[in-house]
Parts: C-alpha cells; structure tokens; sequence
C-alpha cells in the first residue's frame, strides 16, 4: 500500500502545480499517461534491413544470379526466409540478445541443413542455404540428436527456454548445422539432412554471435557463425550460413559439423563482362576525402606520364622513365629491393605529382571467387602517389610526426562481396593500413541508390564506413586517422580499369604495371629516431616514454620506411581479406 500512496500524492502535487496554467482535461491526460506502461524500446533485429534501391534486372549469363548453384551433386539456393524459433533479451554483442530462427517456405525438393541465429544489436540481414539431392545419396536424415545445450536454468531475460541440438550424421555423411526448438521434446528427424562427407569441407567458427555475458567466456556458452576454414579463389569451401554451438570451448562440436564444398569447382555462377559492368555501376563505392587532404589519387598511367622513374640498385645515378602501360617495368621476382619507383627528379614536377589528379583518377577492378564461387568479390584498388605525413595523439594533445608516415606510392582498396545467387551485396570490406575491416550491408552508408559510401583518412588514405576520429593505438596515445565528408569526392564507378579477373581467362588482359613486384616508392632515408627525438620534446614526463613505444609498435606500412607493393603482390589478391 505505501507505495501506491506516495505515487498518490506525488500526482497530487504534480497536479497541483500544472492546474493553475493547464486546462483540467490535460490534466486528467497527465494523470492517465502516469498509469500507461512504458514501452520496450525496439531491439534493432526487429527491423528488417534492405538496399535502398530494388535489385536491378542483371543482364543474362550462365549461372550469375539465377537463385541456385549446383555444387557438383548438390543444388543449393540462398534463403532469407525465416520462422522466430527463440530469441534471447541479454547476454551478447551490446547486451541485446540474439534471436534463433528456422527456415520457411522452403521450396519443393529442398532441405533444412541447419538454423540461423544472429545478434540483435543489428537490423535482420540473414540467410541460410537449403539443398537439394541432385545425385541419389548425397543427402540423408539424421540418425538421432544430441542436446547441446538448453537455457531452462539462465537467469535472463527471454522467449521461454530455448535447445539446442546437434544432429547425429549416418556414417560417411556430416552435420551441416544445428537445430533449435522452443521445447524439450527432440526434433523430428525429417526436420533436416545431413551431407554426404565428399560434398563438404572444414570450417571454423568466426563472429561471436551470442553468450550469455556482454563478451565471450572462454569457458562458457558461446555461439558463433561458421565459415570455410580455407578461403581464396582456389578455396571451394562453401558458407551456409549456419551457426556452431560450443561449451567451453570444446572442439567436438565444431569438428562435428562442416560446411559444404564446391566439388566440381563449378564458376558458371560467376558473373560474365556485362553483369561485371552491372555490378560496379549498381554498388561502386563515392569515396570521400578530408578537405584538408593533399595527397590525393590518381590514374597509374597519369603517375608514369608525369615524370615517375624506375631505379635500379647499383645504377641509382640512371633512373628510367616508365611507360604509360609500365611495359619497360621489370616483371616478376620478388621485394628484393633491386629495383624501386620514385617521383620526378625536378622539385616542380615533384610536387605536382605528389598531389596527384583527382579529377582523372582512374581505379583498378579485380573480380575474384569467393567461398566456393558462391559469392564475387569485387576488389576496388586507388592508387596515390604519395602518402603523408601522420599525426598522433597523446592523451589531450595532437602532435605533428614530421616525416614519419610518408612514403612515395600508397594502394589501398574496398572490397564488394557479392551474392552469386542474387547478385545482392552483402559486406564490404576497408582496407586500413596494414589490415581492414568487413561492414555488413545493414550497417553501410548509401548514396544515389545502392552505391557504398567510403571514406579516406587525411594522409594516411585508410579506408572506413564512417566519418570521425579513429585512434591507432591504445591508452589515449596512437596514429590518429581523422575522416570526413567534404566536397573532395571519388565516384570510382565513373572511371575505372577492370584490370583482373583470373577466372575469365583471356577475356582479360592484365596491364604490365601489374605484375611488377618491386617497391612502388624508396626506402626513406630519414631516422625515426630522430623523428621520435622532435615530438619527444614537445611532451612532459612518462608521455614521453608512452608516446615512443606506442609509435616503435606501429607496422611499417604506418610508419613509412619504404613504398609499397603493388596489388598483386598482396596476399588478399588471391585470398580471403583478414
């Protein structure tokens, strides 16, 4: 009852006080709004994200974007079709939960190989594929189920109690993925198929999806999404988007379950020249430079045309002017230091060339397979003359490195992955010095339909999907990346260069430049001793000290010793980006 009393006279005095300028009906809708409850606040999987623009109509092809991919004895198809199985309030990224879901309206002739689950700190954006035997055996019925793990005792807040169960796999065949319910009872064992092994592959567990706590326990519940555990245009392995279960950190779960394999290493699914052009001019991204930036891009031929030279060690008296498809660069070998790249001797052409030509700029397009050829990547590489010098940030204080960061020659790339089943975007992936960052669609800036919106750090040109101030380093001291929006913009779409795509043999013939493997800059002379030394005395007492061995840890890309290699020489060329 005192409770109730003291809410009484708190609307009492509360009435009391707006009566004498509030009319009495508005006062009665105060007193009616004080009884109301509040509502919860959507969680943000409650929404369900699409591109801004519809799909376009893709020009004809083989197997691009035809909705199924035949596996080689497998048909599978990409569905994003879901019932809600259970769903979790807490626990997880940003303590929001995750939520479980089945398949639905699953097309005739095709199975269930596992559940979806993803965190709901973000919009729903999810797929799982089902499959189809295509060659007499190649899916079967489980043989019985294992309970994994069930919440019955969690203390959370949730959608009743949800369990988890690993299917049992005839002999010869694999478990694709689990299965959820909202009840104790097993799951029926027509629920779902299990793979023959032939037509699977190794996988891994990846992003951590849910666990009870704000961050993974080690010795926990944990569940994670899967994928192939080798990855490259060679790579068959195939992702189904299924999830893997651990307790502890026990590896027989995930070595109990696999994903499955491309193995016929089929690329009809891949895209031909027209849906290539397609794709770029549905989704390349505006790049956006800082408006204080002064190194900006430029084409590679505009780079040997205005005066970049080739060097050769021990001949560093007769540099060579490079031609305007690099045909005169030496080709193959290795970063062996023999031969490098530099700007113009003249210091007038010297700093023209630095700044490079925005408004010619050219980009170079590489289009690759990916997990089994279920997915494109489309590799987006700028190029620029020269990378700037770096500042950092020390606590409260922002202080110029000098010379340290600079190189002559700075690649950088964004890189598309693409659904080959529908031709959709699904992440994207910025380059950040010496490693990157994959952003879900759902979470990507948009411009002019469904073009990705990307944006350059000042100086140092590392890619990110969002414009503020990222710190490289730790403790309030490191490299600073400062990016925004300015009117200094990149549509890489209008101007670009399909320099690669090894799968379609001839059709593409790869520019000499391409496969030089040397240095696209020289080693720097200068002493980051020294430079450290400069900075050093603009600091007081233990910043010193910090402010050095934050520097000392950075990679050499960041630091500027020397200039780059060129993008085949890049292990993400042939690769999976890390």
């Amino acid at each position: 009852m005192m409770p109730l009393f003291f809410l009484i006279v708190g609307l009492r005095v509360k009435v009391a006080q707006i009566a004498y300028n509030t009319s009495w009906a508005n006062v009665c809708l105060i007193i009616a709004l004080a009884f109301v409850p509040k509502k919860n606040k959507a969680l943000p999987i409650e929404t369900t994200f699409q591109l801004p623009s519809p799909l376009p109509i893709w020009p004809p092809g083989d197997g691009f974007a035809s909705g199924i991919i035949n596996l080689g004895g497998l048909q599978v198809r990409q569905t994003s079709s879901f019932n809600k199985v259970w769903a979790t309030h807490e626990g997880g990224p940003d303590n929001l939960g995750a939520t479980f879901y089945e398949p639905s309206n699953v097309p005739q002739g095709f199975f269930m190989l596992g559940c979806y689950s993803q965190a709901n700190n973000k919009p729903f954006f999810g797929w799982v594929l089902v499959a189809k035997d295509d060659s007499c055996g190649a899916l079967k019925k489980p043989l019985d189920y294992t309970l994994v793990w069930n919440s019955e005792s969690l203390k959370i807040k949730q959608d009743g109690n949800g369990y988890i169960w690993l299917p049992t796999p005839p002999d010869g065949y694999k478990a694709i993925g689990h299965v959820v319910t909202n009840s104790p009872d097993k799951p029926s064992l027509d629920k779902i198929r299990c793979v023959r092994s032939d037509l699977t592959d190794q996988c891994e567990a990846h992003t951590w999806t849910w666990g009870p706590g704000n961050t993974g326990d080690a010795n926990g519940f944990n569940v994670y999404s899967l994928r192939p555990s080798n990855r490259g245009i060679q790579a068959m392995g195939v992702s189904v988007g299924t999830f893997v279960a651990q307790i502890g950190g026990v590896v027989s779960p995930l070595s109990s379950i696999a994903c499955l394999k491309n193995a016929k290493s089929n690329l009809s699914c891949m895209p031909n020249l027209k849906q290539i052009e397609a794709l770029v001019h549905a989704y390349s991204p505006w790049v956006y430079f800082h408006s204080e930036e002064t190194y900006l891009p430029s084409s590679v031929s505009w780079f040997f045309v205005n005066g970049a030279l080739l060097y050769k060690k021990g001949e560093e008296s007769k540099p060579v002017a490079i031609e305007p498809t690099g045909s005169n660069l030496p080709q193959g070998g290795s970063k062996d230091g023999a031969y490098w790249l530099d700007l113009p001797i003249d210091e007038g052409a010297k700093e023209r060339v630095m700044k490079g030509d925005l408004g010619n700029s050219q980009v170079c397009v590489h289009i690759k397979p990916m997990l089994g050829a279920t997915f494109t990547d489309i590799a987006i590489w700028v190029f620029y003359p020269f990378n700037g010098p770096a500042k950092a940030k020390v606590k409260l204080v922002n202080v110029p490195l000098g010379k340290i960061g600079e190189h002559v020659g700075d690649w950088e790339h964004v890189t598309l992955r693409v659904s080959n089943f529908n031709g959709e975007l699904q992440r994207v992936y910025f380059s950040e010095h010496s490693g990157g960052t994959w952003v879900d669609a759902s979470e990507l800036e948009f411009q002019n339909g469904n073009k990705v919106v990307a944006y350059a750090s000042l100086h140092g040109h590392a890619f990110y999907s969002k414009p503020g101030l990222v710190l490289q380093g730790s403790g309030g001291i490191g490299i600073i990346n400062d990016i925004e929006k300015s009117k200094l913009v990149m549509d890489t779409g209008a101007n670009y260069s399909l320099v690669s795509a090894e799968y379609l043999g001839s059709a593409i013939v790869e520019p000499a430049w391409l496969n030089y493997s040397r240095e696209w800059g020289p080693k720097i002379s200068y002493n980051i001793a020294d430079e450290i030394k400069k900075v050093k005395k603009l600091l007081l007492g233990p910043l010193k000290s910090a402010f050095e061995k934050s520097v000392r840890s950075l990679p050499n890309d960041v630091l500027g010793e020397e200039g780059p290699t060129g993008p085949k020489m890049k292990n993400n060329w042939i690769g999976d980006e890390v």
